[in-house]
C-alpha cells in the first residue's frame, strides 16, 4: 500500500497524488486504508510486498515481459500431442485481422446505446453457430465451456425441479470441478446432487446399463458427449438420448461445435441444452486464454426463459419488412432484478465471439466437412502408428476423434518419464491420465488436429520408438 501511495504509475491516472487527494476529499477519507474498513483487521497486510519495483516506461516493460516469455517453449516451436480441451487448430490469418481490428479490440460488453456494429456480428455469429448445432436460440458467450455446461446443468433444474445431474465418468476433469464447484456455491435455492456414469473399459463409450440403473424420476438432467474427453466417438448417442427422454429428464449436450462438420446435430437426436467451448473455432493457444462457452437451445419459452445471460434476436417490427436486432426478455436477468435472477452475468469473452463467427464464415459447410474428415484421418493413422511400437496400444476399442488415449503400461514407464524424453526431442507428449484416471494405468491422451499430420505423427512413432526400445 505504501508503495503505491508513492508511485505514479503511467496507465494508473489515479495513481497520481493530487488526484487522489481530491478523490479522498470527494468521498471523506484521510487515509486509503478507510477505504477497506470492512476487512477484518487479521486479514489486512500493511507491510511492503516482497516484488521487484514497478517498471513504469512502455519500452522497458516490453523488454522484462519479453525475457520472461523466452523461457518458454511454444507448441509453435516444439510439435505439440497436448489437448484435453484446448487444441491446437490452425487459425487463419484473416481470423486475427478482424478481431483485432480497434473497434472490437476495445468496446465493452456491448448494449442498446452503443457497439451497433458489434451486434452485427452477434447477428452472424449467432446465426451460423445456430445453424452449425441446428438449434435456434443462443445466449452471449460464457467464461468457458465448463461455466456453459454448469449453466445448463441449473436451467435444467430451473425448469424441472428435480435434484440429480448424471455426467460422464470420461468427462473433462477440470470441467468436473468446475461444475462442482459451481454447484456448491452459485445460489442456495439450487440443489443439484452429481452422479457419474460408468464407460465401458472395452470400448471408452458410455456403460448404457449403468445409466440405465441409475435414471429415475429425481434426475434432472443428463449430460453427454458425442466425443468424450477420452476421443471416443459415441455411437450409442442416440439409444442413450432415448433413454433420458424415456425418463423425463433435460439432455444436455457438450459437443465440440468443429466435429459438426462431419457428425450430427445434436437436436436430431433429442438434446435439449447444447452446450460446449468456442476454443476450436479459430481461438488460439493462449496460456489459458483462447476459451468461451456457449448454450444453446430451441425457441421454447421454457428455455429461454432459463438462460441467465443476454439474448439477442431479431423483433419484427410493425413496418412490414423491416427487422429490429435487439436484446430479449432482459427480466430474466440480474440486470433487471438482481439477487433474484437467473445465476449472475459479469463482463464475460464476447471478443471471442467475433473470431468463431469470422471463421464459422470462412469455413462454410464445405470446409468444416473437409476439416474434420482431416482429423478423423489423422487420428486414425495415429492410433495405428502408435500401436506398431512393442507395448503401446490404443486403450479403447471405439473409433476416435481429435484425441486418442495411448495406454503405455505395456512398457513399463510411467507417461511422465516418457514425456520428459520427448521434450528433449522437440515434442510435446500426450496428457498424463494416470492421476484423473488411475484405472487407465499409464496412459495419456494425444491430441491429433489437421496440424498434425503424417509428418509430425511418424516423428513422434520414431521417437517413442528409440526411447522405449
Amino acid at each position: 500500500m505504501n508503495r503505491s501511495e508513492k508511485t505514479v504509475y503511467p496507465y494508473i491516472p489515479n495513481s497520481a497524488p493530487q488526484i487522489q487527494e481530491e478523490m479522498m476529499k470527494a468521498v471523506g477519507v484521510t487515509d486509503l486504508w478507510d477505504l477497506y474498513e470492512e476487512i477484518p483487521e487479521e486479514l489486512k497486510f500493511r507491510g511492503e510486498l516482497d516484488i521487484p519495483p514497478a517498471i513504469l516506461d512502455e519500452y522497458s516493460m516490453k523488454r522484462h515481459i519479453g525475457m520472461l516469455l523466452d523461457r518458454n517453449v511454444s507448441a509453435s516451436e516444439y510439435i505439440s500431442f497436448l489437448g484435453g480441451g484446448c487444441a491446437g487448430h490452425y487459425v487463419p490469418a484473416v481470423v486475427d485481422e478482424i478481431t483485432t481490428r480497434g473497434e472490437f479490440l476495445t468496446c465493452y460488453g456491448a448494449e442498446s446505446w452503443a457497439d451497433h456494429g458489434k451486434y452485427q456480428t452477434y447477428v452472424e455469429y449467432n446465426s451460423m453457430l445456430a445453424e452449425l448445432l441446428g438449434t435456434e436460440v443462443i445466449s452471449v458467450p460464457q467464461y468457458d465451456g465448463g461455466q456453459a455446461l454448469a449453466t445448463s446443468v441449473c436451467m435444467a433444474n430451473r425448469i424441472n425441479g428435480r435434484t440429480k445431474t448424471l455426467l460422464p465418468a470420461s468427462m473433462n476433469p477440470q470441467n468436473k470441478r468446475i461444475l462442482t464447484n459451481y454447484l456448491d456455491s452459485v445460489q442456495d435455492e439450487l440443489v443439484i446432487d452429481i452422479e457419474y456414469v460408468d464407460y465401458d473399459k472395452e470400448t471408452g463409450m458410455i456403460d448404457l446399463k449403468d445409466l440405465e440403473k441409475k435414471l429415475g424420476d429425481d434426475v434432472s438432467s443428463v449430460m453427454i458427449e458425442p466425443v468424450s474427453f477420452l476421443g471416443v466417438m459415441e455411437a450409442n448417442i442416440e439409444e442413450a438420448a432415448k433413454m433420458v427422454k424415456a425418463a423425463g429428464a433435460e439432455l444436455i449436450v457438450y459437443v465440440d461445435p468443429i466435429s459438426l462438420g462431419l457428425m450430427e446435430a445434436p437436436v436430431n437426436y433429442g438434446a435439449d441444452i447444447v452446450c460446449g467451448d468456442l476454443h476450436s473455432l479459430g481461438l488460439h493457444l493462449s496460456c489459458g486464454n483462447g476459451q468461451a462457452g456457449f448454450i444453446s437451445t430451441m425457441g421454447e419459452a421454457k428455455y429461454m426463459n432459463e438462460y441467465k445471460d443476454f439474448i439477442y434476436g431479431f423483433c419484427e417490427p410493425e413496418v412490414e419488412g423491416e427487422y429490429v436486432f435487439g436484446n430479449l426478455l432482459i427480466s430474466r436477468t440480474h440486470y433487471a432484478q438482481r439477487a433474484k435472477g437467473k445465476e449472475y452475468t459479469g463482463t464475460g469473452v464476447n471478443l471471442w465471439m467475433v473470431s468463431a463467427a469470422v471463421y464459422m464464415a470462412l469455413m462454410g459447410p464445405k470446409g468444416f466437412e473437409e476439416l474434420d474428415e482431416t482429423i478423423l484421418l489423422n487420428t486414425a493413422y495415429a492410433a495405428a502408428k502408435l500401436a506398431e511400437i512393442p507395448g503401446v496400444k490404443p486403450a479403447f476399442s471405439g473409433n476416435a476423434f481429435g484425441e486418442v488415449t495411448v495406454d503405455f503400461s505395456g512398457t513399463g514407464r510411467s507417461v511422465k518419464d516418457i514425456n520428459k524424453a520427448l521434450l528433449s526431442k522437440g515434442i510435446f507428449g500426450g496428457l498424463d491420465l494416470s492421476g484423473d484416471f488411475p484405472e487407465l494405468g499409464q496412459s495419456a491422451l494425444y491430441c491429433i488436429t489437421e496440424t498434425t499430420g503424417k509428418a509430425e505423427i511418424d516423428a513422434l512413432a520414431d521417437a517413442l520408438a528409440e526411447l522405449l526400445q
